[in-house]
C-alpha cells in the first residue's frame, strides 16, 4: 500500500457490518477459556428464538487446561469463521485469557471483504482494538454466550436491536464525579487491563479524537492507578473527545489503603483535560452489561441528564 493509500485508509469511515435478519448464521467460537455444552445451551436457545442459525466451531468444546483447546485449535476455529462468508456474526463463548496468544496469526483479508459482527467483551478487548485499528469495522462490546443466563432480558433485547440495525439511547443517572459537556465522536475502548496489555503491540488502541470507554474487574486499586498513568504517559488520554466509565467491579485494596476509589483514580488521571467525563454506565463486568457499538460515532451528553446515543 502506497503512502497516499495509507493516508486515505487512516481517515476512511468505519464500516458497519450488515444488520442481521432471521435465517442468518451466528457462529460460536471460544478463543479463550474453555466452555461446556451445558454452559452454551442458553445462548444457543436464545439465538435460535431470535431466528438465527447457530454454527458451532469445530473445537468449541475442546480443553487444554484452562483454555478451550490449544492455541492452534482456537486460532483455527476463529479463522474459519472469519473466512466463511455465509457466517454473518461471530459470538465469543467466554472471556478469561487467550485472545492475545492467537491474534497475530489471524488473517482478516476475507473478513474485510465481507465484514460481519464480532460480539464479546473482557479478553475480547484485544480483538476489538485490533479490528478497530487495522480493519476499521464496527464491533459489538456485549455479553458473550457464557453470560446469557445471568443477563437481563432488557439487555439482551438491546443487543438484538443493535445487531438488527436499530438505534439505541441510554439514559444514566447523574454522578457527582461527572464532568459536563456534549460531544460526538467514535467510541473505542473496553477492558482497561487489556488495553494496558496491548500497549506497544500491533493491537494498540488509537484514541486521538475519540470517546474512550473503560471498564475492569477484580483489580487492586494501585494497579488501576498504574494503568491509568500508563494511558496518560502514552498520550491516550490527552486528546480524547470524551470519556465514559463503566463497571469497576470487585476492586481490591491493600492493608494500607490506596485512598481513592477506582472512579476517583480515573478522574484524577484526566483532571487537566476539559472533555466531558461520564461515570456509571452499566457495561462491562456487571449483570446489566449493556451493549456498545465500538467504532461507531456516538453522541454523549453529560449534564443534569446524561445520555449516550448510538
Amino acid at each position: 500500500m502506497g503512502e497516499s493509500q495509507l493516508f486515505c485508509y487512516k481517515f476512511a469511515p468505519m464500516i458497519t457490518p450488515p444488520p442481521l435478519v432471521p435465517g442468518n448464521k451466528v457462529a460460536l467460537v471460544a478463543p479463550a477459556r474453555k466452555v461446556s455444552q451445558e454452559e452454551m445451551q442458553p445462548a444457543i436457545d436464545r439465538l435460535q428464538q431470535w431466528g438465527f442459525e447457530v454454527v458451532k466451531g469445530m473445537y468449541l468444546f475442546e480443553e487444554d487446561h484452562q483454555f478451550a483447546g490449544t492455541d492452534q485449535q482456537r486460532w483455527a476455529d476463529l479463522q474459519m469463521m472469519l473466512d466463511d462468508a455465509s457466517v454473518h456474526a461471530i459470538m465469543f463463548a467466554r472471556g478469561g485469557y487467550g485472545c492475545a496468544r492467537i491474534i497475530d496469526k489471524l488473517d482478516f483479508t476475507r473478513f474485510m471483504r465481507a465484514p460481519k459482527w464480532l460480539i464479546g467483551f473482557s479478553d475480547f478487548t484485544a480483538l476489538h482494538s485490533h479490528v478497530n485499528r487495522h480493519c476499521k469495522v464496527e464491533t459489538l462490546h456485549a455479553p458473550m454466550a457464557f453470560n446469557f443466563p445471568a443477563t437481563p432480558d432488557k439487555v439482551l433485547d438491546k443487543m438484538l436491536q443493535l445487531l438488527t440495525g436499530h438505534s439505541v439511547t441510554y439514559e444514566l443517572s447523574p454522578s457527582i464525579l461527572n464532568r459536563l459537556g456534549k460531544v460526538q465522536g467514535e467510541l473505542v475502548g473496553g477492558n482497561l487491563s487489556l488495553l494496558y496489555a496491548m500497549a506497544g503491540t500491533d493491537s494498540d488502541l488509537l484514541t486521538k479524537g475519540k470517546i474512550l470507554f473503560l471498564e475492569d474487574l477484580d483489580e487492586y486499586l494501585y494497579h488501576i492507578d498504574r494503568m491509568m498513568i500508563n494511558l496518560k504517559r502514552t498520550h491516550k488520554l490527552s486528546h480524547l473527545k470524551g470519556l465514559i466509565v463503566g463497571g469497576m467491579s470487585d476492586m481490591k485494596d491493600n492493608t494500607i489503603p490506596f485512598g481513592k476509589s477506582a472512579e476517583e483514580i480515573i478522574l484524577d488521571a484526566v483532571k487537566e483535560y476539559d472533555y466531558p467525563v461520564c461515570f456509571g454506565l452499566a457495561a462491562g463486568h456487571v449483570t446489566d452489561n449493556h451493549p456498545l457499538v465500538l467504532g461507531r460515532k456516538i453522541k454523549l451528553s453529560v449534564g443534569e441528564k446524561v445520555t449516550i446515543s448510538f
